[in-house]
């Protein structure tokens, strides 16, 4: 394990500190994170996708039209496109965590798995903390 994986893993547990033995994905340790991460995010905050959403993956790696992409993308959130997140949404999924509540410029409004985005400013202290969530999210299992 390289020294950056190490010092992920490290930021993660003190996260949980001796709250948690077992730091595996599950709704109380979700519920954990959720209440850490309200307390500790800059909001609201400029996001965008990490990757492509899955959603999106029909039309761009398969056999999707581009067409009609271009016209889902009015109506539903893009990994390209740049959101306002105000909120950490109520809402807790086992299998996509987190959601945040954003807004779009056109003043459309999603939930999106929080794992999925990233701050827009990428030397701030509220983009280590999303990317530890979506690591956390995605790795303990």
């Amino acid at each position: 394990m390289n020294s950056k994986n190490k010092e992920q893993q490290n930021r993660i547990a003190q996260i949980f500190g001796a709250k948690f033995s077992d730091t595996s994905r599950r709704m109380e340790t979700l519920e954990f994170y959720k209440s850490y991460l309200e307390n500790v995010l800059h909001l609201p905050l400029l996001v965008t996708g990490i990757e492509d959403f899955s959603w999106e993956e029909f039309y761009l790696f398969g056999p999707g039209d581009k067409q009609e992409y271009e016209a889902l993308k009015k109506v539903q959130p893009s990994s390209t496109d740049i959101f306002k997140m105000k909120t950490i949404s109520s809402f807790i999924d086992l299998n996509y965590g987190l959601f945040a509540k954003v807004t779009r410029p056109d003043k459309k409004r999603f939930d999106v798995p929080l794992m999925d985005l990233k701050t827009v400013e990428k030397k701030s202290e509220d983009y280590l903390l999303l990317h530890n969530y979506s690591v956390w999210c995605i790795n303990y299992q």
